[in-house]
């Protein structure tokens, strides 16, 4: 990216025209609005759609200068969690472990940039109303918890980074189908004091060697970019709707903390190889067909790569307890 661009990309950021007090995301929305005078403004993301990086230039540095700009991060020193703030705050704590950062210890780092980000789509205000009614159903409850639940500025939005992997996937593989088949087996019993001859049904499987090739589009493999070194994202709610994805733009980031990728390209791409694996593995069973199959070996080769970097949102609250934080 031409130096130009990226003055332009670190632009996008204003301040209300009529007060001067910072724009915020609204979410649901595509507008940034100003919570002192009510001002807002519409976010146009780049005409030009996600942004899909092709894979081999950056994993051989190639490409590192391109499609990147410095932002500025904060440190946790008490957990180690990396934060980057799109909103001039005078205080901040971590997201992860409430300990206050201090803001002159920003430094600048440069990122790849995001391809797509999904957009909050309902304001702290709720996610706190959602984060306070389980409080209140729990049986017991540690005071920390309900002061935690009490209290709204406990409840923050973050951005997470992923990768996401496009690729086409070729594979032979070699295996075995299965087809079932039942049996008349005798067997002895006891009716009424004495013994009788019964038969029954058992099921067997009767293997054929299978061999083949699969091919597909392999399409947004969804591979966490962040060590999350306090907690993991629960399984039901990491769901997200990436049908929902737009363009970045740091308007979508105003008055939201984001953190960067911890996990790098390199790594994210060989998590996502494996996750193909799986998926030619299972290409290749329904490919052989009958009831039930073994895959003995598979030889696969990924083309066109490309990926991109990209953010999903979670509302995240912290309390202390018996000297242990904990992540809701």
């Amino acid at each position: 990216m031409e130096e130009e661009q990226k003055k332009a990309f670190s632009e996008q950021k204003k301040s209300c025209v009529n007060c001067g007090a910072e724009l915020t995301y609204k979410p649901g929305t595509t507008l940034v609005k100003c919570d002192y005078c009510g001002h807002e403004e519409e976010i146009i993301p780049d005409p030009d759609g996600f942004k899909e990086l092709e894979l081999k230039p950056y994993l051989e540095e190639m490409g590192s200068q391109s499609h990147s700009e410095e932002i500025m991060m904060l440190h946790c020193k008490n957990c180690g969690a990396n934060q980057h703030v799109e909103e001039n705050y005078k205080s901040l704590h971590c997201v992860y472990c409430t300990m206050p950062l201090i803001i002159e210890d920003a430094y600048k780092e440069d990122w790849i940039l995001p391809g797509a980000v999904l957009p909050f789509q309902f304001d702290q205000k709720k996610s706190h109303q959602i984060f306070s009614k389980w409080v209140k159903g729990l049986w017991f409850a540690p005071n920390n918890l309900k002061k935690a639940a009490l209290d709204p500025e406990h409840t923050k939005g973050l951005y997470l980074p992923y990768w996401t992997f496009d690729a086409q996937l070729y594979a032979n593989y070699t295996g075995q189908r299965g087809d079932y088949y039942y049996v008349s087996v005798p067997y002895t019993t006891t009716v009424n004091g004495k013994r009788v001859q019964r038969t029954r049904q058992e099921r067997r499987t009767r293997w054929t060697p299978a061999s083949g090739n699969v091919s597909g589009f392999v399409d947004d493999t969804l591979i966490k970019a962040s060590h999350q070194r306090t907690n993991t994202i629960p399984s039901k709610i990491a769901h997200w709707n990436l049908n929902a994805l737009e363009p970045f733009h740091t308007g979508f980031l105003a008055g939201y903390v984001t953190e960067k990728y911890t996990i790098p390209l390199q790594d994210g791409h060989l998590a996502s190889t494996r996750e193909a694996e799986n998926i030619a593995r299972s290409w290749a069973r329904h490919d052989i067909g009958g009831d039930t199959q073994r895959v003995t070996s598979i030889d696969m080769r990924l083309t066109e790569e490309t990926f991109k970097h990209i953010l999903l949102p979670v509302y995240i609250s912290a309390y202390q307890y018996n000297d242990k934080k904990y992540n809701f």
